[in-house]
């Protein structure tokens, strides 16, 4: 299954023109709060250097693109419904918020730079971003102390059984989030903690729900509305400040984006996602010609509109994804002679017989041993694959 990246943030700081923009979808964008009440879910994609080139060859994707030798894989984008402070408690759309946000593998919050929304979205001037910031990392925290204290509870009302761990039993009421006994175990040990809650003050609660927040829900901050003054501003106080050194930050302008693609499907211009320029084929109205060139400057200024690279920084860095494709020692056509149709997102640290599994099951479950088609050579179900390496699958099945 692709993955999935999830929107997060307050009302009215532009996730619906991010997604529209990352999607080419229509969903409904207006500055005023809960423009979006149930998720929208979309297809993106993210840029991985194509294999097919290193073999003298052009692929032939199956599904998204192939461009000048980048390939377009894609991913599910999830617009989630904008969240205020209290979501926790129950205010605004509370939990059901949380739970749409718990599908994503990993998370972009969009804030608005510009400084003109307010903590509950709606209009204002001067707004600091780093409240933003802030109280949605504690809404998310909170969340998970909440899950956590029932796991606790959990434990303690079984701990007269024979056998029974704590990590086992956090692991089991968090299981949503993905997570295991031996990782709740080590998130434990690295907050300085014995593997007793009897021990544990509010604030060793409240760091390892934080710990276990930051471990299953990875998140970036994509800096919205960037082409305005005041957000430069504010770029620059908010990233030089100590406070927010665990935060990756892309800046962005998800309204650039969007125009640049409307005006590439009607031809005005010619246009990649993630592209450092564009060409305009035509003449235009002054006015038209302006607003292009006024996000020309942006993208000189910070290398892209930034969407993409949201995008791509939140999955390959952050959640730490690599790409692999199915091929063959003999011939990267399949049956069809379509070269290289297929590119996996796979975890780093993926051994062969992963990649088996997760091309089909019955691959993994026949799975006799893989083919290195780089350096054609044999290798074992443990062997650990690298990012664009090309592999040919050997199974009983």
């Amino acid at each position: 299954m692709p993955y999935k990246i999830g929107l997060v943030g307050k009302p009215s700081v532009g996730k619906s023109t991010f997604f529209n923009a990352a999607t080419m979808n229509t969903v409904d964008e207006a500055s005023y709060p809960f423009t979006t009440i149930e998720p929208s879910v979309g297809e993106a994609y993210v840029r991985v250097k194509c294999a097919a080139p290193d073999f003298g060859e052009e692929c032939d994707p199956r599904v998204g693109y192939c461009h000048e030798g980048t390939r377009y894989v894609p991913l599910k984008l999830v617009d989630v419904a904008g969240l205020i402070p209290g979501a926790h408690e129950g205010k605004g759309l509370g939990n059901k918020f949380l739970t749409d946000l718990n599908e994503a593998d990993v998370l972009i919050h969009i804030v608005d730079f510009s400084g003109e929304t307010d903590i509950e979205g709606e209009p204002t001037e001067g707004h600091d971003p780093r409240e933003d910031i802030d109280f949605l990392e504690e809404e998310l925290d909170m969340w998970y102390l909440e899950i956590l204290e029932k796991g606790i509870d959990r434990y303690e009302s079984k701990m007269n059984q024979q056998d029974v761990k704590l990590e086992e039993e956090l692991a089991e009421q968090m299981s949503a989030f993905k997570t295991n006994k031996n990782e709740i175990k080590q998130l434990i040990l690295q907050e300085g903690l014995e593997l007793d809650p009897d021990s544990w003050s509010e604030e060793d609660r409240e760091g390892l729900a934080r710990s276990i927040r930051k471990e299953t829900k990875p998140m970036i901050i994509a800096a919205n509305k960037m082409d305005t003054e005041k957000a430069e501003e504010n770029w620059r106080e908010i990233t030089e400040d100590p406070d927010y050194s665990h935060l990756d930050f892309v800046p962005v302008s998800a309204h650039a984006e969007k125009a640049l693609k409307n005006a590439d499907e009607q031809d005005v211009l010619d246009y990649f996602p993630g592209d450092s320029e564009f060409i305009i084929n035509e003449d235009l109205p002054e006015e038209k010609e302006k607003g292009l060139e006024k996000i020309r400057e942006f993208i000189e200024e910070y290398g892209s509109t930034g969407v993409q690279e949201a995008l791509e920084t939140a999955l390959f860095d952050k959640l730490g994804v690599m790409a692999v494709f199915p091929g063959g020692a003999d011939g990267l056509g399949d049956e069809h002679g379509n070269i290289l149709p297929d590119c996996f997102l796979v975890p780093e640290e993926s051994t062969a017989e992963d990649f088996a599994y997760t091309i089909h099951s019955d691959l993994g479950e026949g799975f006799l041993h893989a083919i290195d088609c780089r350096e054609n050579r044999q290798i074992g179900a443990e062997h650990k694959l690298d990012d664009r390496d090309v592999i040919e699958i050997v199974s009983s099945n």
